[in-house]
């Protein structure tokens, strides 16, 4: 019987998946919303498999045929033990591995060489390879990590407008802008904190950058913390690959390149091929010579 391949590129705000071959050779892809299985786990869930349903649609194939397909999975808010064991058996695969949203990205970027990736969107996460050895810093979830994220930059601009209103800091066009969304009244933008994700925060990420680029001081000042932090991670994997290739990867990722350190754009390469490429790369590599998997 015919098996297929399904890859699985997961994040805070979108998930992708394609299915290919036994050869790895693409068939078609599909799009769904979030999947961060650390924040929203049964959202996930349900969108990894729509977004793997429309691949196979996209490819011409009975959608039905997911049950017996192996899947390889890069999802955001896979290191929490007990969330990966909980949405495992709730896959609609016949065989799933769950790894970083990273680990995707970096083979899809360098292939099997040696580098490292940033992934700056909803959150971020850096990783490395030299050699065999494979290392990776961040990806700790908004609550705890995620600096220099979108989910970030959107509440230190909510931040920022809230010292704003009250007369600590000084009013700004973005200030002004994000105050008016939500009527000049804090108390509503307080109850959209309560319950919002990082993808809800991460919306107001764009408006960060676009209030830079025309010298916004609010803007800017945001800007130029994350990019401190991002270079200050850069230089930690730095030291795994000895400086060497780096690709910038996620929504944020050209919109962040010009606020680098020089030391780290002179780096920079374009990758290979995409996140969706590395992880059907992956799977071949994972279910190769395994019993009732693929050839």
């Amino acid at each position: 019987m015919q098996r297929y391949l399904v890859g699985v590129d997961g994040g805070g705000t979108s998930c992708r998946a394609a299915v290919a071959d036994a050869t790895g050779r693409i068939l078609g892809r599909g799009r769904s919303g979030a999947s961060n299985i650390m924040t929203a786990p049964d959202t996930a869930i349900s969108n990894i498999a729509q977004a793997a349903k429309a691949a196979f649609e996209d490819a011409g194939l009975d959608p039905r045929l997911l049950k017996d397909a192996e899947a390889y999975l890069g999802l955001a808010g896979n290191n929490v033990e007990n969330t990966v064991a909980y949405v495992m058996p709730r896959l609609p695969f016949h065989q799933s591995i769950i790894e970083s949203d990273g680990l995707i990205a970096l083979q899809g970027a360098l292939g099997d060489g040696d580098g490292a990736v940033a992934i700056l969107g909803t959150g971020t996460i850096y990783i490395a390879r030299s050699g065999s050895q494979v290392s990776s810093i961040g990806g700790w979830g908004y609550h705890l990590g995620d600096l220099g994220s979108g989910a970030r930059l959107g509440q230190m601009a909510l931040q920022e407008s809230l010292l704003a209103h009250d007369g600590i800091s000084a009013r700004t066009e973005l200030t002004q802008a994000l105050l008016e969304e939500f009527e000049f009244d804090p108390r509503k933008m307080v109850a959209f904190s309560q319950s919002a994700k990082p993808g809800d925060y991460g919306r107001y990420a764009p408006l960060v950058f676009e209030f830079g680029a025309h010298g916004d001081k609010a803007a800017l000042s945001i800007l130029e913390q994350s990019a401190r932090f991002i270079d200050r991670s850069l230089d930690r994997m730095s030291e795994v690959t000895h400086g060497g290739r780096l690709c910038l990867l996620g929504g944020l990722s050209t919109l962040y390149a010009q606020y680098l350190a020089p030391r780290h754009q002179q780096r920079l390469v374009q990758p290979a091929q995409d996140a969706l490429a590395g992880s059907i790369a992956l799977a071949k590599a994972a279910f190769a010579g395994v019993e009732g998997g693929v050839a």
